[in-house]
């Protein structure tokens, strides 16, 4: 049999009445109704004057043992949450493949076109001072770094690479390329043949053709896994090696190899790379 309970918002109120239902439960919408924001009752009992909830099973309030009686029941109502816009802070993004020659007035003039540029930093080996070929940068706004991250970059030339530091990498570890050197390779090379072993970022053959190319992993741990491996792509025995800056007398011999050995091409190409 349907009854009506009295409830309120504020035990200083005046109370109104609420439905219930034919077997004596009160539906929380039913409670809604009345009470905007309302998810529940409870009520003071008179003996401890504590504030006692009701029981919700399955979405339905049950009466106490006792029934509802005559006590005033007071709305639980959530307290509403206002949704903060959450701050997106920059972070310093890698930009891997710079040229030897590129310096830290350079970088920040080239970024300096996407927006207010906070830090440039291209880092060098304490020993010759020279470039080790990557850098950092950092934006005043979350927006600018969104831009840059969305597109590929072209500094003095060589495509760059722009992208978040590892966070599973610890500061003290050298920093992994995803680049392969790739010898002895055709000149219709593309993705396609090398997605059999990781997600491909980019390929890169350089112009006139030379037969050997350079392709980047999405991930390090790919390119490492390749290096120094003889791999048969589209039917051509291909041999890979790492792409990291070496001195010249290393990088020499890695780009004989990776001609052919072709000595006085060699050279030429150790002044080029």
């Amino acid at each position: 049999m349907s009854e009506c309970i009295r409830g309120t918002k504020d035990e200083n109120d005046k109370p109104i009445e609420i439905p219930s239902e034919d077997d004596g439960t009160v539906l929380p919408s039913t409670i809604a109704a009345q009470f905007l924001g309302a998810c529940g009752l409870s009520s003071r009992s008179p003996v401890s004057q504590c504030m006692r909830g009701i029981w919700l099973v399955e979405g339905i309030l049950h009466a106490p043992e006792a029934g509802w009686g005559n006590l005033v029941y007071v709305t639980d109502a959530s307290s509403p949450v206002k949704a903060k816009r959450a701050v997106q802070k920059t972070s310093d993004l890698i930009v891997l493949g710079l040229p030897w020659k590129t310096t830290e007035q350079d970088l920040r003039e080239y970024f300096s076109t996407f927006g207010e540029v906070l830090m440039v930093q291209v880092k060098t080996d304490l020993k010759t001072g020279h470039s080790e070929g990557f850098g950092f940068v950092r934006f005043t706004e979350y927006e600018t770094q969104v831009k840059v991250m969305s597109r590929r970059h072209m500094i003095e030339a060589p495509r760059c690479d722009r992208k978040l530091p590892n966070s599973k990498q610890s500061p003290d570890e050298p920093l992994r390329s995803r680049k392969v050197s790739v010898g002895r390779c055709t000149e219709d090379m593309t993705a396609d043949e090398w997605r059999q072993y990781g997600e491909v970022a980019d390929v890169f053959i350089p112009r006139p053709f030379r037969a050997f190319a350079f392709v980047t992993f999405a991930d390090d741990q790919v390119a490492q896994s390749l290096y120094g491996e003889d791999l048969i792509i589209k039917g051509i025995s291909v041999h890979t090696a790492n792409a990291q800056p070496k001195h010249n007398s290393n990088r020499q011999k890695e780009v004989e190899e990776l001609t052919g050995g072709n000595s006085d091409f060699s050279k030429h190409m150790v002044s080029m790379l």
